[in-house]
């Protein structure tokens, strides 16, 4: 757990790969993912760096697979696996399998590409034979080719020539026929109208079944049309509107026997072209069969290579171009496997030179890496939105753990919504090797990436709705309630111990709509109850009262405790950066503020929890008016909760005063006297800037260092140039934070009353879906009830999941997340660092390559 309370220690290494040997050293490394590099070319282009022709090299490959994998995924032939991660290949390995996806391509576009001209024109057979069909009983006519049509539309207002007219100058009858859409029919027969002035006829059928186009591939309804027109010029005209609307014109016979003969040589080539097409196909399949046991594996051998060359662009070469140099960050830890990967890839190169590391010093801050697991990683997904820890800066993940569930549980208690919340994360937790869920949608895989989130959320609120004994918004009596309603009954005459208590009577019970329990009569309130709220106050008229009051506290002191722990974390930074000086004059300040106000007010509420019985609670004095009267000084002082509060409270408000000025200008002037050479007391550097760069702080601590490191300070001092040093700004922010604190610590303690209402309001809602379904059918009588009850319970179900699990939890969820940022977090986390992102092939592979299908 110690790397999850801090980032691990970080160092910068300089790699020195031999330029033989530098594909298989990144290839050993990008396996592990031990180092993340610096691009030590920023000011060189893209196009222009060392390894830019191996790139493209890669991207076309990728592009072949690409297109490899949707042909593929087209035929319906399943993706096999092969080897999950295979390694990157070797450099004589590349050209070898470049030629041989080339060689694949071009194959597998020409099989294609003839597979796609025999369908189309065993298409276009088809509807010809359709078209033949249709077209022998629109018109008959004789041997001779004489027209039997008898008249034609009216030509009397038109200036066109007569029938016998055109039959003197010799102008023919001519045929078109083909296919047209059904959709375009209409428009089809009235642009010929139009344009031919009536010098056409047009026949046309709707063909029984739907034919597959030829150029689209869709199921289309088709019609069958013939026009008969005169005249060369018509007929010019009749071809370029069926051009217009897309028709598919075949020839038109004008003989029985030409048509016979036609027909009989389409049957014929229909059959040939069926058994070359399935030939076709049956080869495609082989081919595409053959690709597809290899090109995910491919697939990711390519991906990593381009990796690879995209890592060695950002390295820089020696003067002599024979060595390549990167410089990475690495953590402590791994350096032993970096030097055991860099042999690796030496040995397997066959190189006589190995490569090899040297690490060196900086005054650069290095990127933040805090290893997680499946558990963890959840809950450092919830701090890194907020933003990545500054450089071994206190983790906030380590205690989000435990304090993130409570929160939320303290909103959302309810025991019978925890446990099925609790079952739902089970459940994912026990599946979660499952594919299925690990591929599943956006909005369950979110579920599944919280998933122990959500199992530690159902747990604590399971505890929580035990402490408020709530499951469904009804109380469970387990352990019997510690309240008598019998002993406030008295039938005849009081005793002497009981004459002056007011007990019940027959007239009081019968004619009182409210009867009040006394705690102070004997045999009355026989104790607390065991675990828990009594399950008595879900009976009680002033039970919201009473939880009101119960749930404000606890809110209250939840919240301080909360805040108070992220103070102290702030010194433990403190601590660890050397800033000694932070401590003394921000967070014992800080602490003191704090907890002379609300810490006293903490100590108040449990005081008088424990100070005062039944029997005395009359007496007890109000807490809100005392803390008020703390800041007031009224001149008549009652009676407090304890002998000497007054004074007490004096001396807390005192040192609360003090506390504002130290806070406020302790640190500017112990910075200012730094600066001016009086003494070398603060902090130790050594090697990185741990906490805001260029901050003036750190400009004025950069000439000191601490007087624990023994003796010659002064020497030090004068050897380090001090920058310039601004006080007024180093005093304004300080100025800043101060307000900021103060403020916040009223507002951020208000804030932590979110744990009150929402807890109110989620019992409410809860209260009132009981009230408005449960009870109804609960009602109902019992000839009716139990069918009716099914529907009930099926209605209150969905609700309950809907309402009070999904939208009641999102709420709360937030809330908690609003809690730990603002109000916990702002208290010791900087969160400006960068993340630590090494050069691993398994980021690479975290998604599938069929998913990057359609992306590219």
């Amino acid at each position: 757990m110690g790397s999850l309370f801090r980032s691990e220690p970080m160092c910068l290494a300089q790699l020195f790969l031999q330029a033989g040997t530098a594909y298989e050293c990144l290839s050993a490394l990008g396996e592990r993912g031990l180092v993340q590099f610096r691009d030590l070319n920023q000011n060189v282009s893209s196009f222009q760096r060392k390894f830019v022709g191996e790139v493209k090299r890669c991207e076309e490959l990728e592009r072949i697979l690409v297109y490899l994998a949707q042909e593929i995924t087209k035929a319906d032939i399943p993706l096999s696996e092969g080897e999950v991660s295979p390694l990157a290949p070797p450099l004589k390995q590349v050209l070898e399998m470049q030629e041989q996806l080339q060689k694949l391509e071009v194959e597998l576009r020409e099989v294609t590409k003839n597979k796609e001209k025999l369908r189309k024109n065993l298409l276009e057979l088809i509807e010809y034979t359709h078209m033949l069909r249709v077209t022998r009983t629109f018109v008959k006519r004789n041997m001779e080719f004489e027209p039997t049509y008898e008249e034609f539309p009216s030509l009397e207002n038109e200036c066109l020539l007569d029938y016998s007219y055109m039959q003197r100058l010799g102008a023919k009858l001519g045929f078109v026929s083909g296919l047209i859409q059904q959709g375009k029919v209409e428009a089809f027969e009235r642009m010929l109208w139009r344009v031919c002035k009536g010098y056409t006829i047009v026949t046309y059928a709707e063909l029984d079944e739907s034919l597959e186009d030829p150029e689209t591939g869709e199921i289309i309804k088709w019609y069958v049309f013939l026009i008969s027109f005169w005249g060369e010029q018509i007929g010019q005209k009749v071809k370029k509107i069926c051009d217009c609307y897309h028709c598919h014109v075949y020839p038109y016979p004008s003989t029985a026997e030409e048509r016979k003969e036609i027909q009989e040589g389409l049957s014929t080539r229909i059959q040939d072209l069926y058994t070359v097409l399935h030939r076709t196909e049956d080869y495609l399949r082989q081919v595409l069969c053959k690709a597809a046991e290899s090109v995910s594996s491919r697939a990711v051998q390519v991906r990593k290579m381009k990796a690879i060359y995209h890592t060695l662009n950002m390295c820089s070469f020696d003067v002599t171009n024979k060595c390549l140099i990167a410089e990475v960050w690495c953590p402590e830890a791994d350096l032993h496997e970096l030097r055991r990967a860099l042999e690796e890839g030496s040995r397997e190169s066959g190189a006589a030179m190995p490569s090899f590391l040297n690490t060196i010093s900086t005054k650069e801050t290095p990127p933040t890496l805090i290893r997680t697991n499946r558990f963890t990683e959840g809950f450092q997904s919830i701090v890194d939105a907020y933003g990545v820890g500054s450089y071994r800066e206190v983790n906030p993940a380590l205690f989000t753990i435990i304090t993130f569930p409570f929160l939320f549980a303290v909103m959302f208690g309810d025991f019978g919504h925890g446990f099925v919340m609790f079952l739902f994360a089970l459940l994912l937790v026990l599946k979660e090797d499952h594919p299925r869920l690990t591929q599943s949608q956006e909005i369950l895989r979110m579920f599944f990436n919280g998933r122990y989130i959500l199992l530690l959320m159902g747990l604590f609120s399971v505890y929580t709705g035990l402490i408020y004994n709530d499951c469904f918004s009804k109380s469970v009596n387990l352990f019997g309630s510690g309240w008598n309603v019998s002993a406030m009954y008295s039938a005849g005459p009081a005793s002497e111990e009981r004459s002056g208590l007011a007990l019940w009577n027959a007239s009081t019970v019968r004619h009182s709509r409210v009867l009040q329990l006394d705690p102070s009569v004997p045999g009355v309130f026989r104790g607390p109850y065991p675990f828990g709220i009594d399950p008595i106050w879900n009976l009680a008229t002033n039970r919201l009262t009473f939880l009101n009051s119960f749930k404000m506290k606890m809110s209250v002191i939840l919240g301080i405790t909360h805040m108070t722990f992220g103070v102290i974390l702030g010194i433990f930074n403190h601590m660890h950066f050397r800033k000694k000086f932070n401590i003394y004059l921000v967070s014992i300040p800080e602490l003191l503020f704090m907890l002379c106000i609300f810490g006293y007010l903490i100590f108040m509420i449990i005081y008088k929890w424990l100070a005062y019985s039944a029997a005395t609670s009359r007496e007890a004095p109000s807490i809100l008016i005392d803390f008020i009267n703390m800041f007031l000084f009224p001149a008549n002082e009652a009676s407090g909760l304890y002998p000497g509060q007054a004074y007490v409270q004096r001396v807390l408000l005192a040192i609360t005063v003090l506390s504002v000025p130290i806070l406020f200008l302790g640190k500017p002037l112990f910075l200012l006297w730094l600066h001016h050479g009086r003494g070398c007391f603060g902090v130790s550097r050594s090697g990185y800037t741990l906490v805001r760069r260029d901050s003036e702080e750190e400009v004025s601590l950069l000439g000191n260092q601490d007087i624990e490191e023994g003796s010659n300070q002064e020497a030090r001092c004068r050897e380090v140039t001090c920058e310039e040093f601004n006080f007024g700004e180093i005093l304004m922010t300080q100025a800043i934070h101060s307000i900021e604190y103060c403020l916040g610590c009223v507002s951020n303690t208000a804030s932590y009353l979110r744990l009150w209402a929402l807890s109110l309001a989620h019992a409410q809602l809860s209260d009132v879906l009981w009230a408005m379904v449960m009870r109804v059918g609960l009602r109902v009588d019992t000839t009716l009830g139990v069918l009716l009850l099914f529907l009930v319970i099926a209605v209150f179900t969905v609700l309950t999941v809907f309402i009070l699990l999904v939208m009641e939890g999102l709420s709360a969820f937030l809330h908690a997340i609003r809690l730990h940022w603002v109000e916990f977090q702002n208290k010791f986390y900087v969160g400006a660092g960068t993340k630590f992102v090494p050069f691993s092939f398994s980021l690479l592979l975290s998604s599938k390559f069929s998913d990057d299908n359609g992306a590219m």
